[in-house]
């Protein structure tokens, strides 16, 4: 009875026999069927990135964005259940606003962090609350120490600093992909640059998108960096734009690499 959730997935605040919370678990099995969120923290500055799906071809361009500022120095990117995650931002900005008001400064991205991760984790607790079906990706930059912070939020309530992190349905593949970056060298020196970051990014999207199972997709992408004075922005569509283009030929010429290297055993 337990491992099916028959009488135990009624309420989020009831634990089954084995310890887990079905709850919690459907609401991550709706963000792992949405499209793919990455986040990278580079060496001067953060990049958001959402493969947004285009479900109906009369959609106008940048509509139920998935993207958000929360403030001068903060921004958010969710998947899951959209309008889950409207919640959770209007949540950010109010967190954000209500700090500044009281202290004076910036709402320090630890802070904001723990803050959103508590709202989250408090509807996992009563009966009459349901659990957000989001993941929520958030970069910041602290004027205050001058440091830059990616972290994310589940479902559960749960919150953690990286360096690079996926949520969505290509969350796994992803992960693999960007453990392959040069992200967390001990000389941040030797980590890539933001601009070098959209364009990996760009890449994985475009490796894990299968063009005849999924469905077309808008990318959506942001940043918190140099380039961009530490204000949370848009990536200009233009270098947006030219990362596609440059991520499509690197794919291409990785396949073609990989159809040679089989051919040149086939001949041994």
């Amino acid at each position: 009875m337990a491992s099916s959730g028959s009488g135990y997935d009624l309420s989020s605040s009831t634990f089954s026999p084995d310890g887990r919370i079905f709850q919690i678990e459907y609401a991550s099995k709706a963000v792992e069927n949405a499209g793919t969120a990455l986040g990278l923290k580079c060496r001067d500055g953060v990049v958001l990135c959402v493969e947004k799906p285009l479900l109906n071809k009369m959609l106008l361009p940048n509509s139920s964005r998935r993207i958000h500022t929360i403030d001068t120095n903060s921004g958010v990117a969710v998947t899951g259940f959209i309008s889950d995650g409207r919640q959770i931002v209007n949540r950010a900005r109010e967190e954000a606003s209500n700090y500044e008001e009281t202290y004076g400064s910036k709402v320090p991205p630890t802070v904001l962090g723990d803050r959103l991760a508590a709202y989250v984790h408090y509807f996992t607790l009563h009966g009459s609350l349901r659990p957000f079906g989001v993941s929520a990706l958030i970069a910041s930059y602290d004027p205050e120490t001058k440091e830059h912070s990616l972290q994310m939020v589940e479902p559960s309530g749960v919150s953690y600093q990286f360096f690079g992190c996926a949520a969505g349905k290509g969350r796994q593949p992803a992960k693999t992909e960007m453990e392959k970056l040069a992200i967390n060298k001990p000389d941040a020196a030797d980590n890539i640059d933001s601009r070098e970051g959209v364009k990996q990014l760009a890449r994985i999207i475009h490796l894990l998108h299968e063009e005849g199972k999924d469905k077309p997709f808008e990318l959506e992408m942001s940043w918190l960096c140099e380039e961009s004075g530490w204000e949370h922005k848009g990536v200009p569509r233009d270098f947006i734009k030219e990362a596609v283009e440059w991520a499509k030929k690197d794919i291409e010429e990785a396949e073609d690499d990989d159809d040679s290297d089989e051919d040149e055993e086939m001949d041994e």
